[in-house]
Parts: structure tokens; sequence; C-alpha cells
């Protein structure tokens, strides 16, 4: 579909779409493989390879405004389908000196992207709040997302739909919010946010559950060093576990605080993490944070999770990198290690611009 999609979509733009401004072709491609060496009493092993792909073309109706038409595929290597997931690409685009807005199909993971393994979930949230390997487990969302950069507040606003409600099954969204507002030299109080939700009114086949989390935080960007950059951040957690509100007896209100240090030296990157948290439970969280073990039963104690981790990133082009990542954990007793490889690229091809409206001469 994809294939197809690309052959036949600059055709149309030809054909069809003689008042745009500009008309791109965009390819953008992420190879993941991701695997984790351990099992714990939280969290299973589990390797996962493959390739998510994404063919479109944008319409540029004028500077601010695009509309993206195209195809995505997912492919795990391994799969004895030719896509494990097959969907369109359809977006509207809308783009301001310092925000842009995107409703319908959101964007790929950027070649920009934080370096790190602990930074690459679907939004670059904190793991316990949204674990990073969603990235290849659901590499399309679609839905809407709002992002800002202004002098001192820069954010990321997002609302994605995962399954409608149908006989079968409760519908289920998630929704966020990832921001940080300058507070001084070098100083940073960021905040994030994530609220998962299943429900539903036209059937009601299984619970009505809610999963929410946010964490506020300050972080340190001390001064550069030659080629040294140093980071220090701290977070405080806080969350309310809801699977089923006709049962409040499971429900579970938890606190937690997250601290990371890292460190830069041209493309390598090196981190910590220190964990500790009481009854924190959140859907779509990394298990090796939360307090619940892997045959369901509740951690009643404090959660003691730690790792240490070192990245390097390749950029190969222009438009391509690959990144290569390892990681040492201590989930309580357990001591386990994991390895990532990732490629991302993005292609453009300008298949047509239209010319500059020639002036005309002003009469004497």
């Amino acid at each position: 579909m994809v294939a197809v999609l690309a052959a036949a979509l600059p055709v149309l733009a030809g054909r069809a779409v003689r008042a745009q401004e500009k008309v791109t072709l965009r390819s953008d491609i992420l190879l993941y493989g991701d695997n984790t060496e351990f099992r714990n009493p939280f969290r299973e092993g589990e390797t996962i390879f493959g390739a998510a792909a994404r063919a479109f073309v944008d319409f540029e109706l004028s500077p601010k405004v695009a509309i993206s038409l195209g195809g995505f595929g997912n492919q795990r290597f391994g799969s004895a389908k030719a896509f494990d997931l097959a969907r369109p690409v359809i977006a509207v685009t809308v783009r301001g000196a310092r925000s842009s807005f995107v409703f319908g199909t959101l964007p790929a993971m950027a070649v920009t992207a934080p370096s790190g393994p602990d930074r690459g979930g679907p939004h670059g949230l904190l793991p316990p709040l949204q674990r990073e390997t969603l990235a290849f487990e659901r590499p399309y969302e679609a839905g809407l997302q709002w992002d800002f950069k202004g002098r001192r507040l820069s954010h990321s606003a997002w609302l994605e739909w995962q399954r409608l409600n149908t006989p079968d099954h409760r519908e289920r969204f998630d929704g966020g919010l990832k921001a940080e507002v300058a507070a001084g030299r070098g100083l940073s109080v960021p905040l994030q946010i994530h609220v998962v939700h299943e429900g539903g009114q036209l059937f009601s086949t299984g619970p009505v559950a809610d999963s929410a989390a946010a964490a506020l935080g300050l972080a340190m960007r001390l001064p550069a060093r030659g080629a040294w950059r140093v980071s220090l951040e701290a977070f405080g957690l806080a969350g309310r576990f809801v699977p089923d509100r006709q049962a409040p007896a499971g429900n579970a209100t938890g606190r937690a605080v997250f601290t990371r240090a890292s460190v830069e030296r041209g493309e390598w990157r090196a981190h910590a993490i220190v964990w500790r948290g009481r009854h924190f439970l959140k859907d779509e969280g990394d298990p090796n944070y939360l307090s619940i073990r892997r045959n369901g039963h509740r951690y009643g104690g404090t959660r003691d999770y730690a790792e240490a981790g070192l990245a390097r990133r390749f950029t190969v082009a222009p438009g391509a990198v690959i990144e290569v990542a390892g990681r040492f954990h201590r989930t309580e007793r357990s001591y386990e290690y994991s390895y990532r490889v990732l490629s991302i690229a993005s292609l453009r091809w300008v298949l047509r611009r239209q010319p500059p409206t020639p002036q005309l001469p002003t009469p004497k």
C-alpha cells in the first residue's frame, strides 16, 4: 500500500493540484532493534525488531498550511505478514511563528529526537509515565497535537485514539502534556502529564478504566566545560490508577521520586537513573518502575529501581542517523542488561514549486 501510494500521489499532484505553492514527496523510516536480556518479578524480557515506514505527499496550500496524504506500514522482522499494521497517512498541519498544530496522523519520530533510550518514548515522557518501547509497538498514532516553542515556555500537547467503542470492547485513548518553563540561567521547571482512558457510551462491554499521572520537577544544565555537557533532573510524581470504576477496591494512589543525571560529549551520552516509588501504578508505564508484579499481585513496599546507560549516535548522512545504546538495570535484587539499535531516516523530494507571481511594473 505504501509503495502504491508513493508512486501514484506524485502523478495526482502534477495533474490535479495546480494552485499549491509547493508539493513535496516525503518518506520517514524507522528501523528498530530492542533486546531486553532479563526476566525479573516485574517485567518480562523481550526482543522487538522491525521497521516502520511512511510515504506521503505534502501539499503546501500556503506557507502556514499543508495537507499530507499517503500510507504507513509497520513490519516486525520474522512475522508471517507483509505488514503487521497498515494505515493511511492523512493530516492537516497549521504552522505559526512559534507553534504547529497537527490534526490527523501524528508526526513520526524525528531525526533530531533526543538521543538515549531513556528518552525514546513516543512523546519523550519519563519511562514510568510511558514506556519507551511503545515507539516500536505503536509507531502509528492519530489524533491532535499542538507544539509550541517560545522564549521561556515550550510544550507539546496531544490526544490520540487507539481503539473505538464497539460491541466487543470499550474505546481507548490517551493524552498528555510535556512542558518546560525556563526559570533562569541553566534552570528550568519541567511538567509532564499523561492520561489513559477506556470507556465509551455506545457499548458497555468491559470496565470503564482510568490511569493518570503527573511529574513536576527541576532541571539544571550546568555550564559547558569545553565539549562536556552535564544535566541533572529531579521529579516528584503522583498517580491515580482506576482499573474499574465499579470496583474501587482495586484503585491505587501512588507517589514516587525520579532522578536522572546525564553527561554528553559530541554524539556520546551517558546517563544514570534512580527511582523510588510507593503504590505507583500507571497504564503504559515501564513495569520496572511500577508496584505490580508480573503475576498481577501488588507490591506493598517501596519500589527501588536504577539504571545506567551509554548511547552513541552516528550521523551517517544529512537526514539519517544510527543510534546504538546499552543499559545496565537493577530492579530490586535483580541485575540485568539490555541493548538497542535504531536507524532514523527522513527523505524529501520537492516535486513542484509554485513560481513567484510576476510583479507588474508600476505605471509612471
